[in-house]
């Protein structure tokens, strides 16, 4: 008997115990009350069989498991359950996810560990010359003033040529026809000439004024050329660009000389500060690819530092951005020295974590594969985790020609 059925005779049933207990009151016979009931009776046996058979409770199952709408949106899973294998890949993989939590909450103890026992100095790249903080252990963070306004202003103007260059690059090819650059360079221009009279109020030596104000005179002459002629060509960008090289290489002079004076005093007072402790102290600077080399900041903090704490207590961080924020630096910096214990403990050498773990087995592994196909493997030199070498390229015979803008022709 199907289901619907079923539900007919619970009906009759309930309609059969509300007679029987009005039945003396009841008009009908009871033999109608008392057949209907036979077949209540008759029929109630095949319910409970229909209800328990495997089709029925597929039925069940089905209506059971008939999903609303509005859960199937976003909430339930339609697609094809993952298999055994994806599954067991999952649970073994999330040792590994439960690895960053672990050592995320242990980063917090090792920061607080670090801060209250030992001296850091962070000297970070910024547009205003550098930004240099001296943690001291156990005290609250010591920021040092950042280099004289000069510095910013001729940092300024020399980025002002280049930016001028990058304006008009794209349209070398047909500016005439392309003037997709005329609005921006006559915008732009503004700004270079309100500088030119800016120069006049601020408070630097004269020379300083007479070398920033011919840069932006030069500058503004191109931009007038090409505006008035509504174009301009390859030749005409050469030329702005090499006349106004020499500026460039005097303010270039300007900027770093005002830059390194400044940090000098500021590290100068520091070390006499912490005095012996100066020995034990740590010091990092951050670096993107292009400031990396000759770097000015972390080469000032190596003149204080010594050559034998480069890599050890001195460190040079590489960063996406030119500048960071000093969490981020000291997160990244405490992850390093924290991991060097853990090299001593599984390893039994302080600096072994320093390196790619899997370097030296990825090593191994490019030199066999270099060689089932007759090559020799291109690598570097092995070198030893403790090396003290400047964390740049230091070796002349690697390339050929200058090394300095001066020594360029």
């Amino acid at each position: 008997m199907g289901s619907y059925a079923c539900f007919l005779l619970d009906q009759i049933q309930c309609l059969m115990n509300m007679d029987f207990r009005q039945y003396l009151s009841s008009k009908l016979s009871y033999q109608f009350y008392a057949v209907l009931y036979f077949v209540f009776i008759t029929h109630s046996a095949n319910c409970a069989e229909t209800t328990t058979s495997p089709s029925t409770e597929k039925e069940s199952s089905i209506i059971a498991n008939e999903i609303p709408d509005f859960m199937k949106i976003v909430v339930v899973n339609e697609g094809k359950p993952p298999t055994k294998n994806e599954i067991g890949f999952d649970d073994i993989y999330a040792l590994n996810d439960g690895m960053f939590r672990i050592y995320d909450k242990s980063l917090e103890l090792y920061k607080q560990h670090f801060r209250d026992r030992q001296n850091l100095i962070m000297g970070l790249f910024s547009a205003k010359g550098g930004r240099f903080i001296l943690y001291r252990a156990g005290q609250p963070p010591l920021e040092a003033e950042s280099p004289p306004a000069i510095y910013r202003i001729a940092k300024s103007i020399g980025h002002c040529a280049m930016a001028t260059y990058a304006l008009v690059a794209p349209y070398v090819g047909d500016a005439a026809a392309d003037q997709s650059w005329l609005a921006e360079m006559k915008a732009y221009q503004t700004r270079v000439q309100s500088a030119i009279t800016a120069l006049n109020a601020v408070d630097i030596k004269p020379e300083e004024r007479e070398l920033l104000s011919d840069t932006l005179k030069q500058i503004d002459s191109f931009m007038t050329k090409s505006i008035q002629k509504g174009s301009f060509t390859y030749d005409d960008v050469l030329a702005y660009a090499r006349g106004i090289k020499p500026n460039l290489a005097k303010m270039i002079t300007l900027s770093s000389s005002t830059q390194v004076a400044h940090w000098y005093k500021v590290l100068e007072n520091w070390k006499q500060m912490l005095g012996k402790d100066w020995e034990n102290t740590y010091a990092l600077s951050n670096s993107i690819y292009v400031s990396r080399q000759n770097n000015i900041i972390y080469s000032t903090l190596v003149q204080f530092m010594g050559e034998k704490a480069i890599n050890d207590r001195l460190i040079l961080l590489e960063t996406t951005d030119f500048t960071t924020t000093p969490d981020f630096m000291l997160t990244a910096f405490i992850r390093i020295i924290s991991d060097r214990a853990l090299g001593k403990v599984f390893y039994n050498n302080y600096r072994l974590m320093d390196f790619e773990l899997l370097g030296g087995g990825g090593r191994r592994a490019i030199e066999a594969e270099a060689a089932k196909r007759g090559l020799k493997a291109i690598l570097p030199p092995i070198v030893p985790y403790n090396s003290t070498e400047w964390p740049w390229k230091i070796d002349p015979a690697s390339g050929t020609g200058p090394g300095l803008m001066e020594d360029v022709k």
